[in-house]
């Protein structure tokens, strides 16, 4: 029998009206438990005198809170399209066509949007579309979503709208004509038709005004060249791929060399065929990615470039400007003899910022008939002149100038004398400032105006003289943003948008293309002429090079970074994780130091417990600038000259953890990269994030394969000579390791098979496929502190590997040569001396992901089943099933796996773009966000390649041979990467497959892996 009988804790429970206890009754924990901020917080925790049982009660009490907790999910409401827009289908991307110039970087690109967000970019591969997007280019996508971007217009600091601050700006305009005072447009290179005819017509209309092109990092010296020699300000747009013999002084072209975009042409010439390849000597003071990829490259001080320069240009023109003895001497005449026997398919370029030598780059690709060096669409995405902003900032400090208006630039960050500038320019009465940030600039002008991303914008632009492209809005603007262009056009008394002006002039540029057609292609390529040779004093020009003076201390050279270039996109978390491809290093700059230089000053790096790098701190003086900055001991750093990257330091509209590195910029005196600097040791040790600790090769050459091109050539039907298989002994008798298996193989000639082409040869590590790579699939970003700790989450790296000798193949020499354990050939002082590199050394990279092994050994470890493999060659994730026993991580011989350690998605600890709304619209609802504790890697893109063939089933067809791509080979602009079907015996994998150069990594392991790569062949 049941008791009827009522139970009371307290007598507030005979009142029925209680709020006490309405609140027990709904709320089994009155108070909130702060288990979560114990627990997450790190300092807390550290500092706790907590027990190990209490510390056990906590987390069991809080485990079981959770649990319950979880029984009710969170409900995420869905609103529907009222009216669907006709071109939007939901689950079905949208591409558009347009072009990217933000002053700095460019391309050619098709934007990949999903129910009206823009998620990625992809390469245009029409034709005329030839300049591909870099990583920045990539990784702007996410800046669209950059939540510090200015949102609202500003007058004197404070939220106004754009008819306000447009008032204010006519206002001051008439003023200055009726006075007679001087109207300044500052902007970087424009590279519009349409909008320099604007500024044209402002000029006609304001008789003051005038207007000044300002880049943040100047080729001034190589246009003043080219002005006067061709009387045009423009740059050469070499074609690397009409090259035989390459000469580089001080140019990383496959850096940000004249703003870049030559490493297609270039690496078209690496692929050794029929016996041949281009030969590339590199001069250079710092290791960039052309030394990097050089046939032979010598560490050089500007000093003797200058010297080697004009030796080279004696030698190709006959002429005897007396130059002074150098180190080298015999390589240097050896490019010489190498150029001029290559005539026409000869090319020197240079990166010395004086106009002297880039007069002599100009006569001596003249001499050879330089088919690479022609005028014909010269480039127009440089025009800056350092005499006329030097003239600007003078007139400013002079109080000559009324109203100044800028646009897509920021000269308090990037001048030399910033501060000074930001104290000049209260004596102008009238500043205003478009941008996309509130940035050092815009936060002290009297008017800051939203600029729009280019995604957000119309545009038409000539990057080369006779291309036209056009950049059209991929999404309606997010923030009260007004485009300069549509200034221009309220100033001018002009109606309409800047939509109808850019249709309205489209005619003379188009080609022909109709209206429709441009705007669906997004480029047109029209007949482009050639400048004839002008004259110019040559002679003189060698001799004031041959003479000019040495530095009197170390030699700076400033340089940018692969991730961040100018600093534009510094607030890009994207960028900043992305490692440096030379040192690997991530959420920093540094200075480099060569190995003889670091001893000297007592300054070193150190990898600690945890697997980190650690460096000395450095102080550097240049001029009366001072700053103390991190070391990176730099294999390779001519003796004599220390680097520094520009681009990092930024403070305003950053994140806190975007806020790295030091700005270099005070150094950028009279815009020349190199500059007389002092160093000396400061005290303290910085903490890098590095994520190659291993800086060697230490003889592994079955890992990064290569030969010569005189072996490769003469022994072309030998390959076990230069591509040796691994062997293993089967019954005391010698096989090929691939020959013996522990599994039995299945049947993969039906349907399709999936392998990935990488070509050693080609790969410049330039990490546009890394980026790509965490656009397509949610890549999260860790920050400073994980990768630090080896927790970075990329699915793709590139492995950089130095030599220990001066080449690869004497490291293997070396090894092979080892005699026992100890001693002078013993092998373990003989490893461990080759974990040091070459104070010059040979260098390779290797992009490595999931090789998606045919006999996985990921797949035999998993207890839960979460990985296993496919009919097409994919290793697949199944993430809701995985437990993170990591043993997968543990069994994998490539390393490439990654751990979710903590939630990356909406966690304040990892406040970068998962973790705000804005940041989130980036995210592809094609692949899963990971949770934590989930194990993660590369996989092959399998919702790209099940598009393709469910595309091609909704269309009734096959699928074409070559279709099928992956994120890292669809941005890959060199052909390192190709991906497809092995079983279409028409596709291009399928023929580099039974290329004599395919190797896979690690072979002898027998994991069988759909991943190969081919063997580096280098013209030495």
């Amino acid at each position: 029998m049941s008791s009827n009988k009522k139970y009371w804790k307290s007598v507030e429970e005979l009142n029925e009206n209680s709020s006490i206890v309405e609140t027990l009754r709904n709320n089994e924990f009155v108070e909130e438990i702060p288990t979560d901020e114990f627990l997450a917080d790190k300092d807390s925790l550290s500092s706790s005198s907590t027990t190990r049982r209490d510390f056990l009660k906590y987390v069991g009490f809080s485990t079981a809170a959770a649990t319950l907790a979880a029984c009710e999910g969170p409900v995420h409401k869905s609103i529907p399209y009222v009216l669907q827009p006709e071109q939007i289908i939901p689950g079905v991307a949208d591409y558009y066509a347009t072009s990217m110039f933000d002053g700095f970087d460019f391309a050619n690109i098709l934007v990949k949007t999903r129910e009206g967000r823009p998620i990625k970019i992809e390469n245009n591969k029409l034709a005329g579309a030839k300049f591909a997007a870099n990583a920045r280019v990539h990784a702007s996508v996410l800046s669209l979503y950059d939540n510090m971007r200015l949102k609202q217009t500003k007058v004197g600091g404070k939220d106004a709208t754009w008819q306000e601050a447009d008032l204010k700006i006519k206002a001051s305009l008439a003023d200055a004509k009726a006075s007679g005072k001087q109207v300044v447009l500052l902007t970087s290179t424009l590279a519009s038709p349409s909008t320099e005819m604007l500024i044209a017509d402002f000029i006609a209309k304001n008789p003051t005004a005038k207007h000044v092109v300002y880049d943040a990092v100047s080729e001034s010296a190589a246009l003043d060249a080219f002005e006067t020699v061709y009387g045009e300000r423009a740059l050469i747009d070499y074609d690397f791929s009409k090259a035989n013999t390459i000469v580089s002084i001080g140019a990383d072209f496959l850096g940000d060399w004249q703003a870049g975009g030559f490493d297609t042409g270039y690496a078209k010439g690496r692929i050794p065929q029929a016996g041949k390849m281009s030969k590339h000597f590199q001069f250079e003071a710092n290791m960039t990615l052309s030394g990097a990829a050089a046939d032979k490259r010598v560490p050089m001080t500007e000093a003797n470039q200058k010297q080697a320069l004009v030796k080279i240009y004696n030698a190709i023109t006959n002429s005897a400007v007396s130059t002074k003895k150098i180190d080298a001497e015999d390589v240097i005449m050896k490019a010489a003899q190498q150029l001029k026997a290559a005539g026409t398919k000869g090319l020197l370029v240079s990166g010395i910022q004086d106009k002297n030598a880039q007069l002599l780059v100009l006569a001596i690709n003249q001499a050879l008939a330089s088919e690479a060096a022609s005028t014909v669409g010269s480039r127009q995405i440089r025009k800056g002149s350092n005499e006329k902003v030097a003239q600007l900032i003078n007139e400013i400090n002079a109080g000559n100038v009324h109203t100044l208006i800028m646009s897509g630039v920021n000269p308090v960050y990037t001048l030399a004398d910033g501060n000074g500038f930001a104290t000049s320019l209260k004596k102008v009465k009238l500043s205003v400032a478009f941008s996309l940030k509130e940035d050092e600039t815009a936060s002290i002008t009297n008017i800051a105006i939203p600029a729009p991303h280019y995604l957000e914008s119309w545009n038409d632009l000539m990057l080369t003289k006779g291309t036209y492209s056009l950049t059209q809005p991929t999404i309606n603007p997010l923030f009260s943003s007004k485009q300069f262009q549509e200034a221009l056009l309220s100033w001018n008394g002009i109606a309409g948008t800047y939509y109808d002006y850019i249709k309205a002039n489209s005619a003379n540029h188009t080609n022909g293309l109709t209206w429709s057609k441009m705007v669906h292609d997004g480029v047109s390529v029209g007949v482009a002429v050639g400048s004839s040779f002008g004259s110019a004093d040559f002679s003189g020009a060698a001799n004031a090079l041959a003479n000019s003076k040495p530095a009197q201390a170390m030699e700076l050279f400033l340089y940018t970074k692969t991730g961040l270039g100018d600093g534009q996109q510094a607030n890009n978390p994207w960028l900043q994780e992305l490692p440096d491809p030379i040192t690997r290093t991530s959420w920093d700059n540094y200075v480099t130091v060569s190995k003889v230089d670091a001893e000297k000053l007592g300054l070193e790096n150190r990898i600690v417990a945890n697997g980190g790098l650690n460096g000395s701190y450095a102080k550097v003086t240049v001029g009366k600038n001072e700053l103390t900055i991190p070391v990176i001991v730099q294999p390779g750093q001519a003796k004599g000259t220390i680097g520094l990257a520009l681009g990092y330091g930024k403070k305003a509209a950053l994140k806190e953890e975007m806020q790295v590195g030091v700005n270099a910029y005070p150094f950028y005196l009279n815009f020349n990269t190199v500059q007389d600097a002092k160093i000396e040791a400061a005290t303290g040790e910085h903490e890098f994030a590095c994520v190659q600790g291993q800086k060697t090769l230490m003889g592994r050459g079955d890992i990064v394969r290569e030969t010569t091109l005189t072996i490769f050539s003469a022994k072309y039907n030998e390959p076990e000579i230069w591509n040796p298989q691994p062997k293993v002994s089967l019954d005391h008798k010698e096989v090929a390791a691939t020959s013996v298996d522990l599994w039995e193989s299945f049947d993969r000639s039906t349907g399709h098979h999936f392998n990935l082409s990488i070509d050693l040869n080609s790969c410049t590590g330039c990490g546009a496929c890394v980026i790509a790579c965490h656009a397509e699939n949610n890549v999260p970003v860790v920050g400073k502190s994980e990768v630090r700790r080896s927790r970075d989450m990329h699915w793709l790296r590139i492995d950089r590997y130095y030599s220990s000798e001066d080449t690869f193949e004497q490291d293997n020499e070396k090894k092979e040569n080892f005699n026992g354990l100890f001693g002078e050939k013993g092998s373990l002082g003989g490893f461990g001396e080759m974990e040091h590199p070459a104070d010059n050394p040979q260098v390779a990279f290797q992009p490595v992901m999931c090789q998606h092994c045919n006999h996985a050994p990921c797949e035999t470890v998993c207890p839960v089943a979460a990985t296993s493999h496919s009919r097409q060659g994919q290793n697949h994730m199944a993430y809701n099933r995985c437990v993170g026993t990591r043993y997968c991580a543990n069994n994998c011989p490539y390393k490439v796996r990654r751990f979710n350690w903590f939630l990356y998605n909406n966690n304040d600890e990892f406040d970068f773009h998962m973790n705000n709304d804005l940041g989130r619209m980036v995210i592809n609802p094609d692949v899963n966000v990971r949770s934590r504790g989930v194990m993660e890697k590369c996989s092959m893109c399998i919702q790209k390649t099940q598009l393709t063939i469910l595309t091609a089933k909704r269309e009734g067809r096959e699928v074409a041979t070559d279709e099928f791509e992956t994120a890292c080979s669809a941005a890959c602009s060199t052909g390192a990467m190709i991906f497809g079907d092995v079983n279409d015996k028409e596709s291009q994998v399928a023929k580099l497959a039974e290329d004599k150069r395919m190797y896979h990594l690690l072979e002898s392991v027998g994991t069988k892996p759909n991943v190969f790569y081919h063997v580096k062949v280098r013209n030495t």
